[in-house]
């Protein structure tokens, strides 16, 4: 069958192809399609482009040669007029000379001074040749006198040996000095130069081209797993033309290669740059060809990736032998330099290989929330196999974990974390599998906090130093002297948990400390992270930030909640007691609000609201004492894990905090199917969109709500709202809010002003008089020896902590 006749048949398969996927304009093969679509655009745009270039170099070669030829045309035929004007001496001893006396020479005197002597005979045998060569063979016969007069003159010397006769020579001096003078050297300097230039440039393009052939065949050899086929004209030009028009018909044989790629054959660049194509122009359907096979193998290796699925790729990597893969050292060390640079310049933690540090101010068994979220966070982050997540906790000296942990403490730092995994495992029903790492901390009673001692970011080997999560960023850089986690760390992000302003408001001169902790807070996040991520509005306003609820509820508590939804049997209630509220026992966590609420309520009422409280602190014994001087219906029971059967039965969790930033408890309460009555504050903002939420802006609103939840059976939770409380959908929330794209990164100028404010505060934070002044306490600048037996000093703080809890703490210490 003829290429005419077979051409229509392929044709019309291509066109039922591409209806086929104009159907699912959306499918990933429609999207690859396009994409190869283009890419045989281009080559086809670059082989006309090659073959417009070779076309232009070929005339203007042939152009330089027929100037040449003209030039010296014209050069041969104005010498042939200059020699023909000339009129040599030919007299009466040339005659002589010409008719074969050898004694001709003896009748006349001659000087020196007239005549030269004749080197060679064979001089105007030289120069007849030449002109001759240069004219038509008519031209060259009158050039024949020139041989005549040589072989004359020739026969004239020979008898004679040593005669001291010389013929004349002006003709032949006449003739050298046209044929050697400038005019014609400067006639023939011009087309010997554009050759010279022409084949110089011809031999510059034929190593590029052998170059870029080798190269391309090595490339194919290394990473192709089909080898281009031998060309066929014949076919290739029957056959649709692009990668786009490949049909599913022509798969199977597209992917059977002929050999394999380790023993591919190279092309010779004779056939690369002089073969005739049936386009007409050399090379051009060799390499069409080669590109239509290369884009082709690729179409059909992306088809069947896509089928397969990532993990058969990933599988199929793996079975690959050795020797075949595409990557040696240099190139994995090359494709990591510039991962790295693209990481500097766009970070996303769903990238594989990340390796993520997640550092926190708390651990269990403190029961606080920033104990217990970022060991969720790295437990539901840790689920991900493609990333290697560490949670680096605070190691506390056995003095300190008497104050914190209630009557627990850990010897060495591996027995809290098999503790801290113990619990987390069983709270999330996951393998856990994450790494645990220790920096050492001191409990600051008169913060209610734990501060770092010496410098956290060593605690990271170098090599492991990628992603950074600062739980609390203000709190672990209040007092941090050491390096910056910008420097160490290629991509840092902060969350902030607490309203720390709040608390700094209820002390002692509270708009003073506010406005200075505000001020602190701002400079050590912005120099020390690139993205900060608030939990929610209630907090201060913080260099490049976002505001995102990040955090979730195991499905422990949903499932309690599941539990719940269910009818009780015999028409009994679904719970069984009234209200509750559990949180540290400080006042700022929520109970100076409650204590004011609750009395408000019992006035009003004849009938008191009973509240139970649950939960340890350093101000426990002042709660009790003033709910007693109130006579206020609360009723403290100490510390409690919130999951405790004895927690599921209650119907209504009463939170009045302020301070909060978003109360874990809460999303909790909601989890386990309960009602929540809350403040209307920003903190609260997540929750009001839960049918189970109530909200009050007064203390009468509030009084009404927690009568209304008393009374009514909460609501079940709807599929949506149970996806919104899960650690899977806070852990997705999370990695979109922590994503650093590349216009977020500090521009040059704020990146120096952050560099310079952090060598200024590093210097001041590396004075120990100045630590123990300010409240981080004596001797905690440098990282201690040994862990296991770090002991902190006892001190009563500095001068802007609390001195009553500095006092109460150094008393019970002693």
């Amino acid at each position: 069958m003829s290429r005419a006749e077979e051409a229509p048949p392929r044709g019309h398969a291509w066109r039922q192809d591409r209806k086929a996927f104009a159907r699912f304009p959306d499918s990933p093969l429609a999207s690859l399609s396009s994409s190869l679509t283009s890419a045989r655009r281009s080559a086809d745009n670059l082989l006309h482009v090659a073959a417009e270039a070779e076309r232009k170099l070929k005339a203007e070669g042939e152009r330089i040669r027929a100037e040449f030829e003209r030039q010296a045309k014209t050069t041969s035929t104005k010498l042939r007029a200059s020699l023909q004007h000339l009129q040599p001496p030919i007299g009466e001893e040339w005659g002589d000379a010409m008719a074969g006396n050898p004694y001709a020479g003896k009748r006349r005197d001659r000087s020196r001074s007239k005549l030269r002597r004749v080197r060679s005979a064979s001089d105007f045998r030289r120069g007849s040749r030449m002109l001759a060569g240069s004219s038509g063979d008519d031209e060259g016969k009158e050039w024949d006198l020139f041989a005549a007069l040589n072989n004359t003159l020739s026969a004239s010397r020979s008898p004679i040996a040593g005669s001291p006769y010389q013929a004349p020579s002006t003709f032949q001096d006449q003739a050298r000095m046209v044929v050697s003078s400038d005019a014609a050297r400067k006639l023939l300097a011009a087309p010997k130069r554009t050759i010279r230039t022409a084949k110089q440039t011809l031999e510059n393009c034929q190593e590029n081209l052998q170059s870029l052939g080798n190269l391309l065949q090595q490339t194919m050899a290394a990473n192709l797993a089909v080898t281009p086929r031998a060309i066929s004209y014949e076919a290739e030009l029957a056959k649709p033309v692009g990668s786009h028009n490949t049909n599913f018909a022509t798969c199977k044989e597209l992917q059977a290669p002929v050999r394999p790629a380790n023993q591919m054959e190279s092309v010779p660049l004779d056939d690369l740059i002089n073969l005739e194509g049936p386009g007409g122009s050399p090379g051009s359907d060799l390499m069409r060809g080669w590109f239509s096979g290369f884009l082709r193998s690729r179409e059909i290796a992306e088809i069947d990736r896509a089928i397969r699925g990532d993990d058969a790729e990933s599988t199929a990597a793996d079975e690959q032998p050795p020797h075949n893969r595409p990557w040696g050292p240099l190139q994995q060390e090359a494709q990591r330099r510039r991962e790295e640079q693209r990481r500097r310049r766009h970070s996303s933690l769903r990238e594989p290989g990340r390796h993520i540090a997640i550092y926190t101010t708390a651990s269990l068994p403190w029961m606080t929330g920033t104990a217990v979220n970022p060991l969720l966070r790295a437990a539901y982050l840790a689920k991900e196999k493609h990333r290697e997540v560490t949670l680096v906790i605070p190691w506390l000296a056995p003095p300190d974990q008497a104050l914190v942990f209630n009557n627990l403490s850990f010897e060495t730092p591996e027995q809290q974390e098999d503790y801290v995994r113990a619990w987390a495992r069983k709270r999330t029903g996951l393998p856990c599998d994450f790494k645990v790492a220790f920096y050492p901390g001191r409990y600051a009673a008169e913060k209610c906090s734990i501060l770092p001692v010496g410098d956290p970011t060593s605690y990271i080997p170098d090599n492991e130093a990628d992603v950074a999560v600062l739980e609390e960023p203000e709190h672990l850089n209040w007092y941090h002297h050491g390096r910056r986690w910008t420097d160490k760390f290629q991509h840092v992000v902060g969350i902030i948990h607490t309203n720390y302003l709040d608390y700094a408001q209820r002390e002692e001169g509270g708009a003073l400390k506010a406005k200075a902790l505000a001020a602190v807070n701002q400079i050590v996040c912005r120099m020390h992270c690139h993205k900060i991520v608030k939990l929610s509005d209630a907090v201060q306003e913080m260099p490049r930030s976002v505001t995102q609820f990040v955090h979730g509820v195991p499905g422990s508590f949903l499932a309690v909640g599941e539990a719940k939804a269910k009818p009780a049997p015999e028409g009994a209630p679904r719970f069984t007691k009234g209200a509750y509220f559990i949180g540290k026992a400080i006042w700022a966590k929520g109970y100076t609000e409650l204590l004011d609420l609750m009395e408000r309520d019992s006035a009003s009422r004849d009938m008191h609201t009973h509240v139970d409280c649950y939960g340890y602190g350093d101000d426990l014994e002042e709660l009790k004492a003033a709910s007693a001087r109130k006579k206020l219906p609360l009723q403290f029971h100490g510390g409690r894990d919130h999951l405790d059967e004895s927690m599921h039965d209650y119907r209504v969790f009463v939170n009045p905090s302020t301070s909060d930033v978003v109360a874990t408890t809460t999303a909790e309460a909601l989890a386990m199917g309960k009602w929540v009555v809350v403040a209307e504050l920003p903190c609260n903002a997540f929750f009001k969109r839960f049918s189970n939420c109530l909200t009050y802006s007064t203390p009468e609103e509030f009084s009404e709500r927690l009568r209304t939840a008393l009374l009514e059976e909460p609501h079940p939770m709807s599929a949506e709202e149970r996806r919104r409380l899960t650690w899977e959908d806070a852990t997705e929330r999370f990695l979109d809010a922590a994503e650093l794209k590349s216009g977020e990164r500090p521009k040059p100028i704020e990146e120096a002003c952050d560099r310079l404010a952090w060598k200024a505060f590093n210097a001041f934070s590396g004075v120990e008089p100045l630590r123990a002044i300010s409240g981080a306490g004596t001797n905690t600048r440098d990282n201690p020896g040994n862990l296991a037996d770090f002991m902190p000093a006892v001190d009563c703080g500095g001068i802007f902590d609390n001195k009553a809890r500095a006092a109460a703490r150094s008393q019970r210490a002693t």
